[in-house]
This record gives C-alpha cells, structure tokens and sequence, in this order.
C-alpha cells in the first residue's frame, strides 16, 4: 500500500477544514493554501503547513491551477483534494495534476469532461438506458429548428445551458409566443456565464423533487451507491435543506435509481465519489438530471447515515486501494438532514449578508453536528460563498431528526449579519416539509419574504448593535454594523477594494 505523506487541500472553509480532518485521522500531513482575504482562516491555523496563493478574488488565487501546482513543489505534497466549487470540477486542471506527475483525490479528466457537459453526460448515460426526460439530444442554435423541436416536445418546455448549472441558462418558456425571446436570453447567460452559448431543451416537468444518488467507484472497476438524498427545499435553484433518505422513495424505487446512477458512473469510467442526480416527478418517475463528479457540499447527511466517511474513501481509492464494501454491506440507518446555513437575508430575496460575526457560538448535544469554519470576531468576506456553515442533525427517524434541528437552530447564536438560521425554522415547521409533500418549488409556494422568520429576532439585532458600538467604534459604522436598515452589508460594501 502507497504511502501519502502530505495532501494539500486546494480549497478554503469549511470543506477544507473537513478534509484536514478526515486527513489527520489517517496519519496524513496536510497542507493548506490560502488568499489575501484568508490570511487568518481556520483552515490555515489547522494544517501542518499553509502556502500563500495570492490576491483575495478566487480569479487571481484558489482558481489559479498553477499556484496549487506551485504550493505542491513548495511542500512536497503529492496528492490534491480539490472539495467542492473552485477547480473541483474543472477537467483542465485534473489534467494539470496529472501531467505534473501530481495525484488529484477525485475522477479522471476523461470522466469530468464526459460529465461537465449535460448533453455528453446524457449521451453515455443513454447508452445504459438510463430514463430521460423526453427532449433535444443535441445542442440547438437555430431559433427556427429550436422552435419546432418545443412543439414536438410540447409546452411548457425548459431551456438549459449545456455547459453549466445552478440555475444559469436556464429558462421555463410556458408557450411559444415566448420561445424566441427567451432562448435568445438562456444562449445569452450561458455564454457569460461558462463560455458556451450551447443550449438544450427538454420537457418541463411542474412539480419536481429533486432526488440524488451518492456514488463511489474504485480504479478496479467496483462501484457502488450509497443510497439518496433529498435536496428540493431550494432557493434560485441551489439547494438549502437536504436529507437522507428520501420520505417518499419505496425499497423498489430507491433500488431502481441506485442501479441507474452506478450505470452512468459505469458509463464514464468513474472512480472516487460522485453525485448522480435524477428529476422525481409526481407520478415517482425518475429521469436523469445530471452528474456531479466531485464531494457534494451535503455529503454528510450521507455519511450519517451509512456511517462511512466519504473524504477517507475518496483518499483510499487515490492511494490505490479496491473499495472496503460491497453493495450488499451497506443499509440505511436512522435518518439526517442538513440545513445550509448561509450570510443571506431571506427577508430580501436571500441576498448575501457580509460583515463582522460580532457573536458566534455552535450547537451541540446528541445528534448534532456542525461543518464550519468561523468564530467570533471574523469577517465574512466579500469574495466568496456566503456559507457560514452546515448544521447537519441525525435521529433514529425523520421526525427526531427534525426535533433536532429545530433545537439545534435554537441553540445557534449567530450576531453581526444576517443568516438564514430563521428560514431553516420556517421549513422544519411547515406542514409540507413536515409531511413530506414537497417539491423543489417550496420557497415559492410557502415562504413569504414579506414576513421575515424569527430566528434572528429583534433582541438579537439589539445586542448586536450594542455590541459593534462598544467593540468596534474606531472602525467605520457603515462597514461593520448589522443590518438595521433594507440596505444589506452586501450592498453596502461590496465596492470595497
């Protein structure tokens, strides 16, 4: 068995911090890389060694592949673990990795290239009979073509970026009158936003859930799935709640869609984990959506319940081992769900919060666990995600869960900025969260922006206040203080340099 002396982590955050960990439980030195904005980050303190990549803006540091290279040369690091976002995905830099005679601790760039694209991801999954919702098998440009292909398909049809996802390119054309405009608009955004004006179409389905498979495959061939995850609690179609198992999947459904998503690992030779994920309409039927060849951001709530760590498999399967189970060892046990805890105000449209975390104290206690990488005193940066941190509960069922949650949102006690600890209470105390008659247009149909959830309440905003007059009165008030106006910090600073 190889041994590996150092990992470098090519991230910030939380996920880099997670990874340390995971990393220093295997005996593993690890190296942290940090911008301008991260000189004094958690992630930085807890490596064994930290290499500075650079200005703050992610362009000029942790999404420059060659400094990572560079911060390998430096240290002696060997392998890479990229966690998500940044350059997690990027086929160019996987490639990099390798030709520097570098191990990255993810897929193969073959396997991200066939994936990074919906269209050629739809391809090799088709070669698996993998179910698809019925549209264009091919890019369209020609406004004409494209107009007579929606009405084979039928409206309401869905334009999509083939390139990207998170809700860029992206466009619900409801008749045809509308259809010139808005693939004009989808070609548009996709181009700004990845490069590639190419689109595709396919057919709208009204009332989604949003259902995904956890997949890991070693470089032997053996791939398995550790069973779903339900994400459609989502807001500008990113993901804020998640949980596993799903509450409306039967034995024979789950079986079914495990069986598809390691076919379309199959398809491209995958090895490490990776995320399949698949469209639930309301009759259940399943069809696939797209593969995301990286660690998920929720990739705990999975953890939870199958008891294995995901990050020390995908550092195995790198050192070249077979995978330690099969399919048949794994089962589900108990239930978990994540709720993404972000610098965001859901009272205006969930746009960014950014400021000084002036209060900062975790919750704890059984069945609760909390990936994040801040404490008292620390900025939320300008440059990057809002994400302050993951609250992930466990229970032995889905109601103890949700209990957990709601206490363990009660017992967090964040002051400064804005967060959306109050939106996470609003879902867990909704009847169709409750119920588990959802789908991924939750926030539309429920969540009234007009009337702020109570999380961070009127005292709360008080203390805070009260607080940054006394602790930070040198500094200038319109860059520190919470939000006591409709003006967000966002707005409020985000010129600055």
């Amino acid at each position: 068995m190889t041994t590996i002396d150092k990992l470098l982590v090519a991230n910030r955050g939380e996920i880099a911090l997670r990874v340390m960990r995971s990393a220093r439980e295997m005996g593993l030195q690890t190296v942290a890389v940090y911008s301008e904005a991260d000189r004094d980050a958690l992630h930085v303190r807890y490596a064994d060694e930290a290499v500075f990549i650079g200005p703050a803006p992610s362009s000029q540091s942790y999404l420059v592949g060659e400094k990572i290279i560079d911060a390998c040369r430096q240290t002696g690091a060997k392998y890479i673990h990229p966690g998500y976002g940044f350059l997690s995905e990027n086929a160019a830099f996987a490639r990099l990795v390798r030709d520097a005679g570098l191990v990255l601790v993810g897929p193969s760039p073959e396997a991200m290239e066939i994936m990074g694209n919906k269209l050629s991801a739809k391809a090799a999954a088709l070669t698996y009979h993998i179910p698809m919702v019925p549209g264009t098998v091919s890019a369209v440009t020609d406004v004409n073509e494209a107009m007579e292909e929606a009405v084979k398909i039928g409206f309401p049809i869905l334009i999509k970026a083939a390139a990207g996802g998170g809700g860029k390119g992206m466009r619900i054309v409801e008749k045809a009158a509308d259809f010139e405009e808005q693939m004009k608009l989808a070609v548009s955004e996709a181009k700004s936003a990845f490069n590639d004006g190419s689109v595709f179409m396919e057919r709208y389905v009204s009332s989604p859930r949003h259902i995904e498979i956890q997949v890991i495959g070693d470089t032997y061939g053996n791939i398995v799935h550790l069973f779903e995850r339900e994400c459609s609690v989502q807001r500008r179609h990113q993901k804020v709640v998640e949980e596993a198992p799903s509450s409306v999947l039967s034995p024979e459904i789950r079986q079914r869609m495990g069986e598809s998503a390691v076919n379309v690992a199959r398809s491209c030779g995958y090895s490490s984990t990776g995320t399949v994920e698949f469209i639930l309409d309301e009759n259940l039927d399943f069809f696939f959506l797209e593969m995301n060849t990286r660690l998920q951001v929720e990739h705990p709530v999975t953890e939870m319940i199958t008891g294995v760590d995901l990050v020390k498999e995908q550092i195995r399967i790198a050192m070249g081992e077979k995978l330690g189970f099969t399919q048949n060892e794994l089962e589900i046990r108990g239930h978990a769900i994540e709720l993404r805890v972000y610098a965001e105000d859901p009272a205006n449209n969930f746009l960014p919060d950014i400021g000084t975390l002036l209060s900062y104290s975790v919750p704890a206690g059984p069945g609760v666990r909390v990936d994040d990488a801040f404490e008292a005193g620390m900025e939320i940066p300008i440059y990057y995600d809002p994400m302050i941190a993951k609250l992930i509960t466990y229970g032995k069922d889905r109601p103890e869960a949700i209990a957990r949650m709601r206490r363990a949102i009660d017992e967090y006690r964040i002051t400064g900025i804005t967060t959306t600890l109050g939106f996470g209470r609003f879902v867990m105390e909704h009847e169709a969260f409750i119920s588990g008659n959802f789908d991924t247009h939750f926030v539309k149909k429920y969540f009234d922006s007009s009337a702020p959830p109570a999380a961070q309440n009127r005292d709360e905003a008080m203390i805070a206040a009260i607080l940054a007059a006394s602790l930070l009165a040198d500094q200038a008030q319109s860059s520190i203080a919470p939000q006591v106006s409709g003006v967000s910090n966002w707005k409020r600073n985000r010129k600055i340099s």
